[in-house]
């Protein structure tokens, strides 16, 4: 049987998949070639992440697949129920990146209260003729510790971020519309651990106590946030968005930053992927990633891994 990970997967992934009789092939196939490539090779399994798209022409033109993959979390690029609903498998990897992502919200906050994402755009400009300006401007720094995180969706990911805001000394708050709250335990390197019962709250208070708020909803029909929520979060408070693009209404996020009353923004997803609006791109104030949540070694290694589990589990 043939798997095609036509956005690639991790050796981990490929060792095990051909370990059980699997051929694994990584040729990236272009979106109007694929239904051509898949039915030419009598591709079984077809592994995607947030490049390639699988919806419902490709499904009834492809009778040879069995299973849809998705490396990651959301599958808004699959037609899930369709897919389904054919006989076809549709499996993901919803735990294997969260603490990847996790990790990614604090690079945007700690660059973010020292001012980091500005500081490494000028240092190489001017940092040899306005040192002692630059170190005026980037002066007033803040520390996390003491701060109150606000995380709105207390899923998996969510949860991730509270053990890291949970160990730098913060206090987490959370909301979720289908999660009354969470046991999360903040584990150390020697073995030992403490246990926090975090119990969710409205959207409404979290929006209004929060220093920090991070996003960790799944892609959206409505704004998560628009102007509403924004007026009702402090000023110069923080919002970091590291779940999907469409989530944060960023016409509105634009005008908060302009008026003062949000500090920053991290964004590592956008409405317009994969071009993201120029008003988003040349805002000093907020700090760019390009959708790299679960671009880690360590997580593309589970992805694969967990993928090439499910796919044995099913077909063997």
């Amino acid at each position: 049987m043939k798997v095609l990970a036509n956005d690639g997967v991790s050796q981990s992934g490929i060792n095990a998949l051909e370990a059980a009789g699997f051929e694994v092939i990584t040729t990236t196939v272009a979106q109007e070639q694929l239904i051509n490539y898949i039915n030419e090779n009598d591709i079984t399994v077809l592994l995607v992440r947030s490049a390639t798209t699988v919806r419902k022409n490709l499904i009834d033109a492809c009778p040879s697949l069995k299973i849809i993959g998705r490396g990651g979390v959301g599958m808004d690029n699959i037609d899930v129920d369709y897919a389904r609903d054919k006989g076809l498998k549709v499996i993901n990897t919803p735990a294997a990146s969260s603490q990847s992502v996790a990790e990614l919200v604090f690079a945007h906050l700690y660059g973010g209260v020292r001012f980091l994402h500005d500081s490494n755009r000028n240092m190489p400009l001017d940092g040899d003729t306005q040192f002692k300006t630059l170190k005026k401007n980037y002066a007033k720094g803040i520390e996390l510790r003491g701060k109150t995180l606000g995380i709105v969706g207390f899923g998996r990911i969510g949860q991730e971020v509270a053990k890291i805001g949970l160990g730098v000394g913060m206090k987490v708050i959370a909301t979720d519309k289908y999660i009354d709250g969470a046991e999360v335990t903040v584990d150390f390197f020697d073995g030992q651990s403490v246990s926090f019962n975090i119990k969710t709250q409205p959207m409404e208070e979290v929006l209004k106590q929060s220093d920090f708020v991070t996003l960790h909803v799944p892609a959206q029909k409505d704004y998560t946030i628009g102007k509403t929520e924004f007026d009702l979060m402090k000023n110069g408070s923080v919002i970091i968005n590291a779940a999907r693009g469409g989530v944060v209404n960023e016409v509105e996020l634009v005008n908060a930053l302009e008026s003062g009353k949000l500090a920053f923004a991290g964004l590592d997803t956008f409405q317009n992927e994969p071009t993201p609006a120029v008003q988003l791109l040349m805002n000093g104030r907020i700090s760019l990633t390009p959708h790299i949540g679960a671009a880690t070694n360590e997580a593309q290694d589970r992805i694969g891994t967990e993928l090439a589990t499910q796919i044995k589990e099913i077909l063997l």
